[in-house]
This record gives C-alpha cells, structure tokens and sequence, in this order.
C-alpha cells in the first residue's frame, strides 16, 4: 500500500511538472533581445526545467505531507488545507510573528539598501490593500477607482508641503482628511448603486481624476507632475550631511551620516503607518459601525429592515478607506520627492482591487500574502516584468476555480450571539 501511494504521489508531480514546463515554455523559454542586427529570439529553456523542477518538488511535498500527516488530522492534508485562515490563536501568532519579522527586517545582516526599498513599496500596496478592504472585504462594496484616493492623498502633500512650507507631520492628516472627503463626495451619487453599476461608477471617478489632474496645470502642472518635494524629517531633524543654523540627524544623534539613514526611517514609518491601518480596521469591525458593514454586505436589504442606516454605512466605509488611501499617497509622495498622473492609473487600482480579493476579503493576513505574490515577487524578478498582467490573469482565474473567497477569506461574523441568548432570549448573554 506504501508502495502504491509513493507510486501516485511521484505520478501526480511528474504530471504537475509537464503541465508546468508547457505553461512556462511560452514565457520563459523565448525572449525577445536587441543587437545591433536587430531583435533576435534567444532561448532560455534551462528556466523552464526550472519552473518543472520546483512544481514537481512543492507538488511531491504535499502528497507526501499529506499521507504522513494525514492520520494526524483524520483527513487528507491538501494545499486547500494548508492556506486555510487559521483559528484563533494561531492567526493571532501568525500575525505577530509577520510583525516581528517586519521591525527586524533592517536589523538582518543580508539586509541592503535594494531590499529595504523594495519592502517599502511592498508595504505601501499592504497599507493601500488593507485600506481598500475596508470598502470591498467588510462593506461589500466594489470599488474600481480607489487610487483616485491614492492620489488626492499624494498631490495634497506635494501642494500643501510646496506652497505654504507645512512639514510631512502637518500635511499628513491633512492629506487624509482631503482623501476622506473625496470618499464622501463619491459615496453620495452611489447610494443607490450596486454590483457592476458601482463598479462602473467608481471606475468613472478614478479617471475623472486622473484626467483633472492631467489638465489642470495651473495647479498640478499636468503631465509633467510636481518634482522637488519636501522630503521627511525625523521630528524636525533633516537626514542631510550638514544645514547651516539646524541640527542634522546624524549631529543629534552622534552618529556618522549615512544616506541610509533616510532608507531605514522610510521603511519604519510606512511600517508604522501599515500597522497602525490594520489595528484600526481589527477594533472598528468590533464596534457597531464595523458589523453595519458586515451586514451591509451580507444582504442590504435586510440591514435596512433591521433599522441599519445604508447611507451612514456606505459613506463611512468609502470615507475611512479614502483615508487610509490619503496617508498612502502622502507616504508615497515623500518618498519619490515627485509624483505625476502616470503614477494613478487604473492599473494601479487593478492591482490593489487583485491584492484584496486574491488575499481573500476581509482577511487582513490574506492580503499580506498577496501583496508579496503580486508586487513582492515582479520587484525581485524584474526580467518577468513583461508577463505579469498575464500572471495576474491567470493567478485570478486559478484562485476563482480552486479559492473562490481567497487565499485566506475571513467573511465570518466578527462576533455572535451566545448559544444562551438564541435559546433563551429574554436572558441577558454574559
């Protein structure tokens, strides 16, 4: 019988690496290079063993885990099994540990400056998922035009910052307070909206302002953006060499100066930011406003009937994730030191949307392990950038088919009634 499942189990990998291989033949196997005679097509087919040879190791892995492990657990260990959201305190140990290995990233030996600003744009598209997911994971409402807020966010900070001197510390609540009343100004014409016609019309308001800020020059100077933006200081300390009558970080300090220093402040305040959105959206889904929007998007016919106000629900869902999307694109602005039009396009809204419902809606884990399959992963493969709308295409249809809720989709109630209150309802639950 052993005999027999090692037999399956080396037969199912050998089929899981050909499949492979004719997935990866087309996209790794071929590319396209310029010489001086013009475009030649190189192969590269050792990529496509190796694209096999991981499938078939990962996919041998699991079934042998699974005929180890399965007596264990009464039931066949499988993959769905794997990225099930774990219970409890096992999702809460999970967390921490992804928050200790955040704070200690910078600390690793390994650690460069490449890899600290490919973890900063990493957490950006964490901070501007798990904004999102307020709108599309707990409200149930689809949002297409969320970089609009993203964008609102960073332009506020570039004007405010150039034109009247305010520092990153004043512009930033600034930015997100102009962001959240862009959420309400689009919350309002949509109250009456749902599914594709919401999508559409939000669709709509991200290219309204896209467009606005293509053409209004006078103020964003159109298609050349905004360049020499004020970059961050720690509390008033800038990350500069010397400055003639301040004090530099590195003099405040005793230190010598580093233009790392800046690298390492920018990770651990977007990390700060990040944070601070996913315990905000952990304590407002306990509160009344959190579960309006749970039950908004179970069935808003039934809120209404059960005295949920839909207009209150649906304005303070677009209004708090406008705003988380605002502290983005502030963080985002000062970090470039120049942001134009081309930086919010709908793609970047596509992209951000994917991370939500790839993660699994509602599921705040689930989008961090998105955002590393579908920003983290291009950023260190640069040379696969070309196929990546491909892979998303085909990471969507995959997940559709075999995770329709997501990876990790957490759509159950934040709380319930005691066993005691439904038997008997005049005694009050403990």
């Amino acid at each position: 019988m052993r005999d027999l499942r090692l037999t399956t189990a080396f037969r199912d990998a050998t089929a899981a690496a050909l499949l492979a291989a004719l997935l990866a033949l087309p996209m790794l196997g071929f590319q396209l290079t310029g010489t001086a005679q013009g475009l030649t097509l190189d192969t590269r087919f050792p990529w496509v063993g190796y694209a096999a040879l991981t499938v078939f190791c990962g996919r041998l892995a699991l079934s042998l885990a699974g005929q180890i492990l399965a007596p264990l657990f009464k039931a066949k260990l499988s993959l769905p099994f794997l990225l099930a959201a774990p219970p409890g305190r096992l999702r809460n140990i999970a967390g921490w540990t992804m928050v200790v290995l955040a704070i200690g990233l910078p600390l690793t030996p390994f650690t460069d400056r490449n890899l600290l600003d490919k973890a900063t744009l990493l957490l950006i598209y964490v901070m501007l998922g798990w904004g999102l997911n307020i709108v599309v994971g707990l409200a149930g409402l689809l949002d297409l035009g969320y970089v609009a807020f993203y964008a609102v966010g960073a332009y506020s900070y570039a004007l405010l910052s150039q034109n009247f001197g305010l520092s990153f510390w004043l512009c930033l609540p600034f930015a997100g307070a102009l962001a959240a009343s862009f959420g309400i100004l689009l919350g309002f014409p949509v109250l009456r909206l749902r599914g594709d016609y919401l999508a559409i019309v939000t669709l709509g308001f991200g290219e309204i302002v896209r467009v606005i800020l293509l053409n209004w020059q006078d103020v964003t100077n159109g298609p050349v953006g905004i360049s020499g933006i004020q970059r961050p200081s720690f509390f008033g300390l800038p990350f500069l060499a010397s400055q003639p009558g301040h004090t530099t970080f590195h003099e405040f300090f005793g230190i010598p100066f580093s233009t790392e220093h800046r690298i390492y402040f920018l990770y651990y305040l977007i990390l700060a930011l990040a944070l601070t959105t996913n315990i905000f959206t952990h304590r407002i889904r306990r509160l009344p406003i959190g579960r309006a929007w749970e039950a908004l998007r179970e069935d808003e016919t039934a809120c209404r009937s059960l005295g949920i106000d839909p207009t209150k629900t649906k304005l303070s869902a677009f209004a708090l994730g406008a705003m988380f999307a605002g502290f983005a694109g502030s963080f985002f602005a000062t970090r470039q030191g120049f942001i134009s039009p081309e930086s919010f396009t709908f793609i970047e809204s596509a992209i951000i949307l994917a991370i939500v419902v790839l993660g699994g809606m509602g599921s705040q884990i689930g989008i961090v392990l998105a955002a590393i399959l579908l920003v983290g992963l291009p950023e260190w493969f640069r040379e696969l950038q070309q196929y990546r709308m491909l892979a998303f295409g085909g990471a969507m249809v995959l997940i559709m088919l075999w995770r329709p809720r997501g990876l990790l989709a957490n759509r159950e109630p934040t709380l319930r009634l005691p066993p005691l209150a439904a038997e008997n309802p005049g005694e009050r639950p403990k």
